[in-house]
């Protein structure tokens, strides 16, 4: 696998997550996986131990790294490549918002890697039998891997987010590293611009996202703008193959970082760990009021400016409200009033780092979510594991994990919502707190509770995957 990114250690997107559990699962099923990722601060900060070997690696351009690896503690290879000018910042595509200058070298550079990598392994009697590339950052391996045409090497592409395309002038088809020919190729360009996804997209043997409906959005010209003919065009459709959660990390049962394990036949220490969250966030405690919570970093797609609308008539109700997580100033403030106004049922937590995000889900009667563009996502399947019922807008990742329940409560598995209205987010709330009093509640947390949203499934269909690129281009 090749990516940017890998969870826990530098992480920008939920990228990280996904390819750090499907290489954990992939191995526990008995394959030989390894992650080549860009040497990146976070991996010592960690106290990973790189271990760097003797002789550089040499580049399809001339140039050379050195190589450095390390074993996962999931049993997974770790390979990094030390380009400190180009990696060795707070970012992994680019901070404040906006990407970094030099992401078409960045981004070459990783192609590059990925190339030589595969023909050092070919020559080490070690020979791979599938290059994954996750998303845009890592997808040009595939480009190198398909000009280099005598390795005979299938490449997979994994679309995370389609938002992130990777549009850049012509002028840096070299910083690229792709062909010169391409520069006068229209099929390769978006909007006059060179699209490294779309480049990406063409040189795979298989292309796969993070959920069906998101399969979907991408062929839709209203979500991804030009790409959607990119998609319509394939010779092969997207696959849409949903994401899981770590289990070994994600479980109330044995997770040492919540005040009191518990598990969906027996939750009543469920209400030891909200206690303990209510009297950390210095909040009243009320065994008869409902607890919700809203995780992760106020980026645009999370769409809190919704959430924040919506307050006033949210704390009209009798429930608790806490925030983990952080954003722009401006929103900050305007939470910041909400809480000096509500200081005994609203509470703010900045810090987020996984612990924190499951203790807040393990105290959670519901888990608050208004995302306007969320491809898979993995924090609803994180709170369906701890028994916090998801309240959230029907957008793509969430239709395909959860079903919206009926009014008996009998089926389904959420409350959610359509839009970006605060109304509409305040109704399904509403419905939320109908269901939090009636006797089904604690059947439907216990149906929440027992689905199986690990990630062995998906993993299996990746091999099925692998192994029908591998009969095709045999």
């Amino acid at each position: 696998m090749v990516a940017a990114e890998l969870a826990p250690y530098v992480r920008q997107t939920e990228a990280a997550e996904a390819v750090a559990s499907l290489a954990k699962s992939l191995r526990h099923l008995g394959h030989n996986v390894t992650v080549l990722c860009p040497k990146q601060p976070g991996f010592e900060a960690a106290g990973l131990l790189l271990a760097r070997r003797l002789t550089p690696l040499a580049l399809p351009d001339g140039g050379e790294v050195m190589l450095a690896d390390a074993l996962l503690p999931s049993g997974v290879q770790l390979l990094t490549f030390d380009a400190p000018v180009l990696f060795e910042r707070p970012g992994v595509y680019g901070e404040d918002g906006k990407d970094y200058p030099d992401n078409a070298k960045r981004f070459g550079l990783i192609g590059q890697v990925a190339l030589a990598v595969v023909r050092q392994r070919l020559a080490q009697g070690h020979a791979l039998d599938v290059l994954h590339a996750h998303d845009v950052a890592a997808g040009l391996s595939l480009v190198q891997l398909r000009e280099a045409q005598d390795l005979g090497v299938p490449g997979i592409l994994t679309i995370h987010d389609g938002a992130r395309q990777g549009l850049f002038p012509v002028k840096e088809l070299e910083d690229l590293a792709l062909p010169k020919r391409a520069a006068a190729d229209p099929e390769l360009r978006l909007a006059s611009k060179l699209c490294a996804l779309k480049v990406a997209m063409l040189a795979a043997d298989a292309i796969t996202t993070v959920s069906p409906s998101y399969a979907a959005e991408l062929a839709d010209p209203e979500r991804v703008g030009g790409l959607a003919e990119v998609v319509q065009a394939l010779p092969k459709p997207i696959v849409g193959v949903l994401c899981g959660v770590d289990y070994g990390t994600f479980n109330p049962a044995t997770d040492a970082a919540i005040t009191s394990r518990y598990d969906a036949e027996d939750v009543a220490n469920k209400g030891r760990c909200r206690t303990h969250l209510l009297r950390a966030c210095g909040l009243e405690l009320d065994v008869e009021r409902p607890l919700f919570v809203h995780v992760g970093e106020w980026t645009r797609d999370r769409a809190f400016d919704v959430v924040l609308a919506a307050l006033p008539r949210l704390l009209k109700h009798d429930l608790s409200l806490v925030v983990v997580g952080s954003g722009p100033s401006a929103l900050e403030k305007r939470l910041q009033s909400h809480l000096e106004r509500h200081s005994d049922r609203l509470a703010w937590q900045p810090q987020l780092d996984s612990p924190t995000l499951r203790r807040a889900l393990a105290a959670a009667d519901f888990a608050l979510m208004a995302d306007s563009h969320l491809p898979c996502g993995s924090v609803q399947l994180a709170a369906q594991r701890y028994g916090a019922v998801v309240v959230a807008r029907a957008v793509a990742g969430i239709a395909d994990t959860i079903v919206d329940a009926d009014a008996e409560l009998e089926t389904g598995t959420g409350f959610l919502f359509d839009g970006a209205d605060p109304a509409a987010l305040t109704g399904a709330v509403a419905r939320a707190l109908g269901a939090y009093r009636s006797r089904a509640m604690g059947a439907l947390r216990r149906r929440v509770m027992r689905q199986d949203m690990s990630w062995d499934r998906p993993a299996r269909r990746y091999v099925q995957i692998y192994r029908q690129t591998l009969g095709s281009t045999a």
